[in-house]
């Protein structure tokens, strides 16, 4: 803390008759003036920016993403209406850690022993009445990690990034996070970690302005996706260092954790990427692409000292071959510290490890999901941990609620996983799943659906239902088994749609959901 010297006082008649009154009147001019000069850079007199395009995605057929709306809607009004920025606000000043990029004190962070963790979107994280919600009820309940978008999958960087190819292609141009500094010094006092997510390989901002590093087209020009994306190049260490280069801004503004994004090539019929071109392939197959990104870039940013975890496909853990994204275990899991499948019951096809409705068999589905994943890490020598994300939306039925949700975090720790993160895409968390600071009332957990019913949590060893799978003959041979479909990474069948389309359109373009 800034320590100011007083002078000492003058005593009494240093300042007589008419010195004492053009004394004074030059102290009332003086705060005249000042109070003008504060008015005219009052923040609070800016006007509220132009209300924000829809969220990431429109949600599929049938998916229910509560109060989606109201993030949005309180997404459009300016930062301060947000309660960010205004004086007073109950900022605490790091006492830890040095300097960051701008010159302040970095907040220092602990990493928990076991990540029990949210998801906050990088609109909800610049507001401060929504951050204020979410970090109660961390106090209130097992809650210790809030994963941030730093860059999301529309491309633009969530603070006033100095990086200059993001401020070259105008990915600063979309500020949603206008305090990042104060937003980490908050949580710092509050024990809650910190880790920075960055979408990398899905930016149109990046491919659009520089068509050079994006995915090329066999008749000439960008690569365009069925749905009218387009999608930079894996292949490319351009791509590769200007992900590094936010990275590192990110850990040196204070976030303690990287977690990359979309690290896959995009999930598209075969017959739509037929016209794909990967300029500087050379021959490399598209995992290996994908482990070049993840050693490369671990290298790179040796020096930091942070974790690097990488989010992946929930089929990940259970497909032994690669299905055209270039996520195969066993080329990536050794060249991280930590996976993060995505193994939303949801988003399973229907017979997947023996169930015709996955999404009503939430603990059995992510348990199968989870062992299939832990027995493959134990094939490889130096595997990270896995650290799954988990469903904390509604898509189909049943309804997800606190049963539902805590299935999956028991099925986490009945495999051996104490760590988890939640994903809902408003930032409406379901608080009846997670366990009170103060320990359960009683000693006793909330009931969880398993077998296709709500149970007592403590029956699930005698209710359990989960299909062995065990037999590797049977995970090589049956896709069903396993949640997959040959032609794409159709998860889940809709209404009218093609396969290609499901589940995440294919866990992909439902960004309002997961966008990985």
């Amino acid at each position: 803390m800034m320590q100011i010297a007083s002078r000492q006082a003058a005593g009494p008649g240093t300042i007589r008759g008419r010195d004492r009154w053009g004394f004074l009147s030059i102290v009332i001019v003086f705060g005249v003036l000042m109070a003008a000069g504060c008015a005219e850079a009052d923040p609070r007199s800016e006007e509220a920016p132009v209300p924000l395009e829809q969220m990431e995605a429109e949600p599929p057929q049938g998916a229910e993403v509560e109060s989606a709306e109201e993030v949005e809607a309180e997404s459009a009004l300016s930062p301060l209406e947000n309660g960010e920025g205004l004086a007073g606000d109950g900022q605490i000043s790091s006492t830890q850690g040095d300097d960051d990029v701008s010159g302040q004190l970095r907040p220092a962070f602990q990493r928990p022993e076991h990540i029990r963790g949210i998801y906050l979107n990088a609109w909800l994280s610049g507001s401060r009445a929504r951050t204020d919600e979410l970090i109660e009820m961390a106090r209130r309940t097992e809650i210790n990690t809030f994963v941030i978008d730093v860059k999301d999958a529309t491309g633009y960087v969530s603070y006033a990034t100095q990086v200059e190819l993001a401020r070259e292609i105008g990915a600063d141009r979309e500020i949603r996070i206008r305090d990042l500094p104060g937003l980490l010094t908050r949580l710092e006092a509050e024990g809650i970690y910190p880790i920075a997510r960055i979408v990398v390989l899905k930016d149109h901002l990046l491919a659009e302005a520089r068509s050079d590093m994006a995915i090329q087209d066999s008749t000439g020009g960008t690569w365009v996706d069925g749905r009218g994306d387009v999608w930079v190049n894996p292949y490319d260490e351009r791509v590769w260092a200007y992900h590094v280069e936010l990275a590192r801004e990110a850990v040196e503004m204070g976030f303690p954790e990287i977690q990359w994004d979309y690290i896959r090539f995009p999930d598209r019929p075969v017959s739509e990427l037929a016209a794909a071109v990967f300029p500087g392939a050379e021959g490399r197959t598209r995992s290996q692409a994908i482990r070049g990104f993840l050693t490369w870039t671990g290298e790179e940013l040796a020096d930091l000292e942070v974790p690097l975890t990488a989010d992946v496909f929930g089929v990940a853990t259970s497909i032994r071959r690669d299905v055209g994204i270039g996520q195969v275990w066993e080329d990536f899991i050794d060249v991280v510290d930590a996976a993060l499948p995505m193994v939303y019951p949801s988003h399973y096809w229907e017979g997947s490890f023996g169930f015709q409705e996955p999404n009503a068999h939430p603990y059995e589905i992510v348990r199968e999901a989870l062992e299939w994943g832990l027995r493959r890490s134990r094939e490889v020598e130096g595997a990270g941990t896995i650290i799954p994300w988990l469903q904390d939306f509604t898509l189909g039925s049943p309804r997800y609620g606190t049963p539902e949700v805590r299935a999956q975090i028991l099925a986490a720790y009945d495999v051996g996983i104490q760590d988890w993160i939640l994903w809902n895409a408003s930032g409406r968390y379901t608080e009846g799943a997670f366990e009170p600071a103060g320990g359960w009332p009683d000693g006793v957990e909330p009931p969880i659906r398993l077998g296709g019913r709500v149970v007592p949590a403590e029956s699930r060893w005698e209710e359990s239902e989960v299909a062995e799978v065990h037999d590797d003959s049977v995970a090589e041979g049956d896709s069903a088994s396993r949640g997959i479909r040959d032609e794409s990474l159709g998860l889940r069948e809709g209404d009218g749609q093609d396969g290609a389309d499901q589940g995440h359109d294919s866990q992909e373009d439902q960004d309002h959901l997961h966008p990985h």
